[in-house]
């Protein structure tokens, strides 16, 4: 039945009496008792019948998909106000226009509450788009202006660390999802985390986040408070009005600008944010974001036990096939004997012929030593001594007989070659009665010209020299030539001694070897 409110009076009651209750009062305590179930149920009755079935224009907001039920939640809103919105499985896969986050519709449905929440709500029948949102129009906005900038380029993302010394966080410190980071990095591998509280939606988060972000840029790697290796950046799901804190301007440029590795966990997988973009990893759950950052330990302690275990396996299969290669090579190898024999048999055969040549030899060097023994009896060296001795003393006296004999005949030889030169001299044809003409200086003069030509001449005669002036005149009658004298008769030689005198011995030449020289002239 319609809730209906108790009728109030025309006029004001009365003031009762003193120590009588009041009108009003009598009133309260004699209307009816309601239920909390009566009143809901009330409530709907009265909200269905007054609106039925109404067709409602707004943005859909908190969409997460179908629930697991098969049914779907979300909101309708606008500029001022939101409703609740709910669509059961069987409807949901009768329209043709899916749900959408910041899609804007029109849907028909009708309207109710839900008495666990004490809240109404639109049941939806039917549902067609009415265009994108403002919300929506604002976000694909400046998403086009930041990619315009290069903010979301893949070249400018980084590496994330493989095991990072130190994690930062910048999330709310109060909400499930630190603890669910925290959690998560202890059972993977335990680093130090710090944590930069900030709001993460309402108005300022934007600006505590985009702060934190640079805050942790700007720690000192060798400061008080050690900077992080990597960053997570993390909210919880929620509505698109939520998390608009991480679609902000500021957030998304120091997200680009941070020179750590960041990774974005904002919202469930379906929620994308414009940080995301900017990020150089992007997260679907914060728990996902703590997987990212750190490895897990024990699987590293399995794979390097396994790595380990590979290398010992290997080191020995190694091992043992160089053992067999050895093996084989020494079985290939012949042994000491077989490497022995050659040189023993050389040996052998060295010492079969040795023995009979070292016998020759000894037989040679006997036989030779005999003859030489001969030979020093037969010629002593005393006998020879003494022979030589004899042959000395008896050339004793030869000497000086010798150098007398050379002397001698060195003399006679000395006067026929001054007897020569004496006939063969130019002195003797000018004692004959010739002149020698020289000019002044001292040169024949072999022609009348050249006499004329001459200064002064110079007449040498056999017993001086005179000087005149030529002086010639055609006139003058020139003498005929005299006839050319007979030349003086050759000085003969002195006859050689008839007595054969022997040749010079060696001794006489090694006693005078100047006396053996003979004349220049």
């Amino acid at each position: 039945m319609p809730l209906v409110p108790p009728p109030r009076p025309a006029t004001a009651p009365a003031a009762p009496p003193p120590g009588e209750p009041a009108p009003s009062a009598l009133l309260q305590a004699n209307a009816p008792e309601w239920s909390v179930g009566d009143l809901a149920a009330a409530l709907k009755r009265t909200l269905e019948d007054a609106f039925g079935h109404v067709r409602l224009r707004g943005e859909i907001s908190g969409y997460r998909g179908p629930h697991g039920s098969g049914h779907a939640y979300f909101s309708l809103k606008d500029g001022s106000a939101k409703i609740d919105a709910v669509v059961w499985k069987g409807v949901l896969g009768r329209l043709r226009q899916k749900p959408k986050e910041g899609l804007e519709v029109v849907a028909t449905g009708k309207i109710t509450t839900f008495a666990g929440k004490s809240s109404y709500q639109i049941v939806i029948d039917s549902m067609e788009p009415a265009g994108i949102g403002a919300w929506m129009a604002l976000l694909e906005e400046r998403k086009r202006l930041l990619a315009a900038e290069g903010l979301f380029e893949a070249e400018r993302k980084r590496p994330i660390p493989f095991l990072p010394r130190v994690v930062g966080v910048v999330t709310s410190p109060t909400g499930a999802v630190i603890r669910d980071i925290l959690h998560r990095l202890e059972d993977r591998f335990p680093r130090p985390v710090l944590v930069w509280p900030v709001r993460v939606q309402g108005e300022g988060a934007a600006d505590e986040i985009a702060a934190a972000i640079r805050g942790f840029n700007a720690l000192s790697p060798d400061g008080a408070i050690p900077r992080p290796d990597v960053l997570i950046v993390a909210r919880g799901g929620g509505s698109i009005e939520d998390l608009w804190a991480f679609n902000e301007e500021a957030v998304v440029r120091a997200a680009a600008e941070s020179g750590i590795p960041l990774i974005s966990a904002v919202g469930h997988e379906t929620d994308t944010t414009l940080i995301d973009f900017a990020s150089d990893r992007r997260a679907p759950t914060p728990t996902g974001a703590a997987e990212m950052a750190v490895p897990v330990r024990a699987e590293l302690l399995a794979q390097i036990h396994d790595l380990g275990a590979r290398q010992a396996g290997t080191m020995l299969r190694r091992i043992e096939r160089e053992r067999a290669d050895f093996r084989a090579l020494v079985r290939a190898i012949p042994g000491a004997d077989a490497f022995l024999a050659a040189k023993r048999q050389r040996l052998d055969l060295a010492d079969a012929r040795l023995r009979p040549a070292l016998a020759a030899n000894a037989r040679d060097s006997r036989e030779r030593l005999n003859r030489l023994a001969d030979r020093l009896t037969r010629r002593s060296p005393a006998i020879a001594l003494a022979e030589a001795r004899a042959r000395l003393a008896g050339i004793d006296h030869r000497p000086r007989t010798a150098i007398a004999r050379i002397i001698e005949r060195r003399r006679d030889r000395l006067g026929a070659q001054a007897g020569l030169l004496g006939a063969l001299s130019y002195k003797a044809v000018l004692a004959r009665g010739y002149a020698l003409v020289r000019d002044a200086d001292g040169l024949p003069v072999r022609s009348s010209e050249a006499a004329a030509a001459a200064a002064r001449l110079q007449l040498q005669f056999a017993d001086g020299a005179v000087f005149a002036r030529p002086e010639a005149s055609p006139d003058t009658p020139v003498a005929p030539p005299l006839a050319a004298a007979s030349p003086a008769p050759r000085p003969k030689r002195a006859p050689r001694r008839a007595t054969s005198e022997p040749a010079p011995k060696p001794e006489e030449a090694a006693l005078e070897p100047a006396a053996r020289q003979g004349s220049l002239f």
